[in-house]
């Protein structure tokens, strides 16, 4: 895009121009000279023009020549510039809300009922509309931020910032969370595929059948399903895929909330041995007798509390995608794009809660950290619930695909910014993430841990710390002081990102050393 292009010939320079010009003052005055070049040099022409009048022909063969080259000038200029990022915006609004609502949207989902059992009715929505109204300002910030300077990626931003150091940081934050986050999606793919297809076969003790080994089948639906999505060319391609797997989330949460008005409370687990026995015995005696074991808490404080902000934070970070999105935008501008940041973020805080509070409602405090394990207690082969686990791995695994993008956008950033696109390397990054995914996925202990250690480190800087630093950093003294409302805010914004980060893992840390983890039940 022609916005981009000053700012991608900036990039290039040494650190030490990059030093000297901190801020988009640089650029937006290197913008108005190229703007008003053309104009001078043609005021220019017209003393000439006038002067020698009794030769036009040759003045117009001048001024043609003239044209000419100053076009092949900047097509050569455009070569020079083109960068892998540079991309002609043809993504239309709903296409990118799905985008990114599919980003934000993911595993994160089936871990909010747990979340709200250990903090609370009252005390969960609190802290899911906190994380939700400061996800939306940490992308008002990266959105300002891109429109000061011109750039359209967050390492490129922190570049602009800090340096190398600031780019380094930004592109291993994201590639830590993205990770993280695939990690998470695939970990989900590997424990409940088998599940799905021993309900469908009906087996009830496999016998060591391949098809019913995890690992295999992660590697299977990583080779004929992630592959090829994550091949495209551009992230806009996957619109589609995105709004098919937000429906199936849709169904997810709607099977959730009919499975509340379904469920007896309290519940007893499946027997193989025996048809299902409710153990409602407490109010069949009494129906004005309620069990204390049904009654929901506002507010409960535990242990297993310290996972909750690491998990809400995780749950809304789609800040990698931002930017990219942002720049395949059809027609882009920074309200366009905050519009969808809103609408996305609004639409996922509905179907969190409402998620997270019907699941509660169902099972109390004997909900699991993985909400669809809690079903299959009842009946492993409930026709919906089987449904829905179908859902929701299509859901997470079209979600791979997505939030794989930015990894291979930061990795190319940091390992080859002035190249321009090339298939084999596009293609060879992606295989490897894809590789080193699938390892961890099968050697990692459980996804607890994942969602606790890296939404309490990686999280916090890119919804909360880097966006206010960066702002603070590039944002020029002259025009907002450090003592500005903004700055202040700024600064109150990364100290929440640091409260957040020290708090989690502290508790996490303590929770662990306590020996009463509550990573062993996992996902």
């Amino acid at each position: 895009m022609s916005e981009d292009k000053p700012a991608e010939t900036v990039e290039t320079a040494p650190a030490g121009d990059a030093n000297t010009i901190p801020n988009g003052k640089g650029h937006e005055s290197a913008d108005m000279t190229t703007a008003t070049s053309p104009a001078q040099d043609s005021d220019k022409e017209v003393v000439p023009n006038s002067a020698q009048d009794a030769s036009p022909h040759r003045t117009a063969d001048t001024e043609a020549n003239r044209a000419d080259s100053q076009e092949f000038l900047s097509s050569i200029d455009d070569k020079k510039t083109t960068r892998f990022t540079d991309f002609e915006g043809k993504t239309s609004f709903g296409m990118s809300v799905f985008n990114l609502g599919n980003a934000i949207m993911g595993s994160g989902i089936l871990g909010l009922a747990y979340a709200m059992a250990n903090t609370g009715v009252v005390l969960f929505l609190v802290l899911l509309t906190v994380v939700a109204v400061l996800s939306s300002y940490s992308i008002h910030l990266l959105l300002k931020l891109s429109g000061i300077v011109g750039i359209r990626a967050y390492e490129q931003l922190g570049y602009r910032a800090f340096g190398t150091p600031g780019k380094m940081a930004a592109g291993i934050a994201i590639t830590l969370q993205n990770i993280g986050a695939m990690s998470s999606y695939l970990y989900i793919v590997k424990y409940e595929f088998p599940l799905v297809i021993q309900a469908f076969l009906k087996v009830d003790k496999p016998a060591g059948e391949w098809y019913l080994e995890g690992n295999y089948l992660v590697i299977a639906v990583s080779i004929a399903v992630i592959l090829p999505l994550a091949l495209m060319k551009q992230l806009g391609y996957l619109g589609y895929t995105s709004g098919f797997s937000l429906s199936c989330m849709v169904f997810f949460l709607i099977s959730v909330i009919y499975k509340k008005f379904n469920t007896p409370c309290p519940f007893s687990d499946y027997s193989f041995n025996a048809t299902l026995v409710r153990t409602s015995s407490v109010n069949a005696t009494d129906p004005g007798v309620i069990d204390p074991a049904c009654i929901p808490k506002m507010v409960n404080l535990n242990s297993a509390t310290a996972y909750t902000i690491p998990i809400l934070a995780f749950a809304f970070v789609c800040h990698p995608e931002v930017l990219p999105i942002y720049t395949e935008l059809r027609n882009p501008t920074k309200k366009k794009m905050q519009h969808i940041s809103n609408i996305s973020i609004a639409v996922m805080y509905t179907m969190y809660f409402l998620a997270a509070l019907f699941g509660y409602l169902t099972f109390y405090g004997e909900v699991e950290a993985e909400l669809l394990h809690t079903y299959s207690r009842i009946d492993p082969y409930d026709t919906l619930i089987l449904c829905v686990r179908v859902a929701v791995l299509i859901a997470v695994t079209l979600t791979v695909p997505i939030v794989l993008f930015p990894v291979r956008r930061a990795l190319q950033q940091m390992l080859f910014p002035n190249k321009t696109f090339y298939w084999p390397r596009h293609i060879a990054i992606a295989i490897v993430l894809l590789t080193l995914i699938n390892m961890l996925v099968i050697f990692a202990p459980n996804i607890l841990g994942i969602f606790g250690i890296i939404g309490a480190t990686s999280a916090p800087c890119l919804i909360f710390i880097f966006p206010a630093v960066f702002y603070i950093r590039i944002v020029p003294k002259e025009e907002e002081p450090l003592s500005s409302p903004n700055k202040i805010l700024a600064f109150c914004f990364a100290g929440i990102g640091f409260l957040f980060m020290i708090m989690s893992l502290s508790f996490i840390i303590i929770d662990w050393t306590s020996g009463s983890s509550k990573a062993s039940t996992g996902h």
